[in-house]
């Protein structure tokens, strides 16, 4: 399995507090623990993904995805300053892709879509977006100047439902996390729709620990992810994100920076 969503929370690297709130400590090691304790979750690899309260910190990213090993890639946030060298070094440790927090503060939109076309144009980068599908109509200009975007949990409600089903529709990524978090009532409804109107959109992650989610994840929310694709399970449980990730090209870095 590739787990799509993973939080890292290394407490030897700097946290910044967001609207009041600092996780608790979730390392690499406490995440193998975890999921060994889940019967049924078998992961060999998947994006650590960097939170709001990591800021535009690398160290803690480079880290992890050094720990974590090959098969493992990295999702981060950038600053606006961030350098074109910056950017292909970042690459080059295994770093596939920019967040962008919608729903933890303003942002410039016309800087956002700068940015991630940027890092497209620089290393292929998608850009991914924690957002609540209630936005998506009005962030539809933006996303049409984009050349790869996937959306964080569902897009979070069913309120947005149609304008994120037309989002998949050209082409858009959906991850299937964070079910704990979202104010999503049939999880396996959406999941159903957004898989029949593209089979490769979804992408399965833990979203590991949790942090502020009402619940977080459970090895039953397996069984509604495979009520909902059916016979295409293996390719959201691991080959639709290992697609878009790249991860091939991320192992062999990986592999050559271990043998350098």
């Amino acid at each position: 399995m590739f787990d799509a969503h993973v939080h890292i929370i290394d407490p030897r690297f700097p946290l910044v507090e967001n609207h009041g709130y600092l996780p608790e400590p979730f390392t690499v090691p406490d995440y193998r623990s975890r999921v060994a304790t889940l019967e049924g979750l078998s992961v060999d690899g998947g994006a650590v993904v960097t939170a709001s309260y990591q800021g535009t910190d690398q160290e803690y990213l480079k880290t992890a995805l050094a720990e974590l090993g090959p098969g493992w890639v990295g999702v981060t946030a950038l600053g606006d300053d961030v350098t074109d060298k910056e950017i292909v070094d970042l690459d080059a440790l295994g770093v596939r892709a920019v967040r962008f927090n919608l729903r933890r503060g303003a942002t410039d939109l016309r800087q956002l879509a700068d940015l991630a076309n940027r890092a497209f144009d620089l290393a292929g980068w998608h850009a991914e977006f924690y957002v609540d599908a209630t936005l998506l109509l009005s962030l539809e200009p933006v996303f049409a100047k984009l050349p790869a975007v996937s959306i964080d949990h569902l897009g979070m409600s069913t309120r947005g439902l149609p304008y994120l089903l037309n989002l998949v529709d050209r082409g858009v990524r959906v991850k299937a996390t964070g079910f704990g978090r979202t104010t999503i009532s049939d999880v396996g409804d959406v999941l159903r729709q957004i898989h029949a109107v593209n089979p490769q959109a979804l992408m399965f992650g833990t979203d590991l620990p949790g942090t502020r989610a009402r619940r977080a994840f459970e090895i039953h929310d397996l069984d509604v992810i495979a009520d909902a694709v059916g016979d295409d399970l293996p390719a959201v449980m691991g080959g639709n994100a290992r697609a878009w990730y790249r991860c091939e090209r991320a192992s062999a870095h990986a592999r050559n920076a271990a043998h350098s």
